[in-house]
């Protein structure tokens, strides 16, 4: 049976922010698999920029960096993340996390 199409809000699901995450699940992004096309670090990085709150953000760069990962790696257009996330409207805290982090545009 076909349903009607859902549209605007009411088509997406609410965020949830107060979600608390273990250090375990934090790490569990560093194990994330990629396409052969795709920059390893560069799709972790993209992932948990996507899929984390500022602050669980801040403590999986700190696991990123002491794995020895590449944080400045490119994708295949030649951007960094930081590059991408200070084009954000609202990623202001994401990027000063990179940066502090060692993270080049």
């Amino acid at each position: 049976m076909k349903t009607d199409k859902k549209t605007g809000a009411d088509r997406t699901q609410p965020a949830v922010r107060d979600e608390l995450w273990s250090d375990e699940r934090i790490k569990g992004f560093l194990a994330l698999d990629t396409t052969a096309d795709e920059a390893p670090d560069f799709h972790i990085l993209s992932k948990a920029y996507r899929g984390m709150v500022a602050e669980t953000f801040a403590r999986f760069i700190t696991f990123f960096v002491e794995d020895g990962r590449n944080i400045n790696e490119k994708n295949y257009r030649g951007e960094t993340i930081l590059k991408i996330v200070s084009e954000h409207r609202n990623s202001a805290e994401y990027a000063e996390i990179l940066k502090q982090a060692g993270a080049k545009p």
